[in-house]
């Protein structure tokens, strides 16, 4: 009787066998999609970051440009915080996606540029959308 319960094994174990290799093939074809998407996932939302933080050293250069040309007393302030805006887009991580700060930088530096934009008396309508970014005023 031991002879013919061995012979019935290999069908009896065929669901633990197929089971055991499905789940090894779906792992290994799950994991090489997920990291095509989350790579995917990461270029949509850096390329989000990196064009706002684009925007906003465009935008603070351009005022740096205009306010040197015409610098008055009261004006002082407003360089002041323009160029801490742009020394924050300098020392932000752009190459470090994995910084331990970035997030929290990104958001000083978005406050610091709502505070210029309230110094300077301007409303800006940054958008993000899938045709593309931009600053209106």
């Amino acid at each position: 009787m031991a002879g013919a319960q061995d012979l019935f094994d290999p069908i009896v174990m065929a669901d633990d066998r197929f089971r055991g290799e499905g789940y090894q093939e779906g792992y290994e074809e799950g994991s090489s999609l997920g990291i095509t998407e989350g790579r995917q996932h990461g270029t949509l939302h850096g390329a989000k970051i990196g064009s706002e933080i684009g925007c906003y050293q465009g935008f603070a250069f351009a005022w740096r440009c205009l306010l040197n040309s015409c610098a008055t007393e009261k004006d002082s302030r407003k360089m002041k915080v323009l160029e801490s805006l742009i020394g924050m887009i300098q020392k932000f991580p752009y190459d470090d996606p994995t910084h331990a700060t970035l997030h929290e930088d990104l958001d000083r530096i978005r406050g610091k540029f709502k505070q210029l934009c309230s110094l300077l008396n301007v409303q800006p309508d940054f958008k993000i959308s899938a045709e593309g970014s931009g600053l209106s005023f």
